[in-house]
């Protein structure tokens, strides 16, 4: 019968060993759902970022015209590299601009 191993020679759980390691893991693959902005509906209120956990959405300095005419100076973009297709973006999202939408590879 072997031994079990001791708890002091067992690796901690859920530590951070190194910075920025999480730009080597790409959780993206995780999804089976993705969520898509609708650019027309977004008014930019940002709940969606502010409850995106990984943080998978950005705001980026990008002009969007919508069909009104009105004129945003950034648009909200999603890097599906690390977006898990968790949905809390989908349901914070107060005009419903952002769809779910089922992931097709």
């Amino acid at each position: 019968m072997s031994e079990l191993a001791g708890w002091k020679s067992i690796p901690l759980g859920a530590v951070i060993t190194e910075p920025g390691n999480s730009r080597e893991r790409f959780t993206g693959d995780w999804r089976t759902f993705k969520p898509v902005i609708n650019q027309d509906k977004c008014t930019r209120c940002l709940r969606c970022w502010v409850f995106c956990p990984e943080p998978a959405i950005s705001i980026v300095d990008k002009q969007h015209t919508s069909p009104s005419g009105r004129v945003w100076k950034n648009t909200l973009e999603i890097n599906y590299d690390y977006c898990k297709g968790c949905g809390i973006c989908v349901e914070e999202c107060e005009p419903k601009a952002i769809d779910f939408i089922e992931e097709v590879k």
